[in-house]
């Protein structure tokens, strides 16, 4: 993280690729506030693989945090948390989680915001931008898409910034 990129109060969002460096960068932001420091979890281990990315993210972060893992309640896990600084990584694995439990898209969204609305301290939000390929071959892929691309927006329009991140280099874009 350079020295001109901080966390403030209120939401910053942080989107980024594949392995584009977003987590490290979001947790940089973190970390240069005064603790303690929570992060939101919201990866659940479907298989083997999902299990070493987990480890993998838990290992490379620095000591010091206090993992809360939420794969459904989000808003409600936002909520409760008091006004110490906050990482939530990552909003895309928390929609693929809302989808698959079957659960109303749009009003989860509208919990997460009104959450996010009420929280008091800085709060770092990480996504992965998924809308710049080409358009997904199956209808749940395209769902999830545009899911994502709204809840993006949605939560860009309540940040006081917004970061792009690519090949580890954060580009700030509100």
């Amino acid at each position: 993280m350079t020295h001109e990129h901080k966390a403030v109060p209120g939401i910053t969002l942080v989107l980024g690729g594949a392995r584009s460096g977003k987590s490290r960068f979001a947790e940089g932001l973190v970390t240069a506030l005064p603790g303690p420091w929570t992060y939101i979890a919201t990866a659940q281990a479907w298989d083997d693989e999902m299990r070493d990315r987990i480890r993998q993210h838990q290992a490379d972060r620095a000591s010091g945090w206090t993992t809360v893992e939420v794969p459904l309640d989000l808003g409600g896990v936002l909520a409760a948390h008091g006004h110490g600084p906050v990482l939530v990584d990552c909003l895309t694995l928390w929609l693929t989680n809302v989808m698959l439990a079957d659960r109303d898209v749009p009003a989860a969204m509208t919990a997460l915001q009104a959450a996010l609305a009420a929280c008091a301290g800085p709060i770092v939000l990480v996504g992965n931008e998924v809308g710049m390929g080409i358009v997904p071959e199956n209808a749940l892929a395209r769902a999830f898409r545009d899911h994502a691309g709204r809840l993006h927006q949605r939560l860009a329009a309540m940040a006081s910034q917004v970061f792009l991140t690519v090949a580890g280099l954060p580009l700030k874009v509100k």
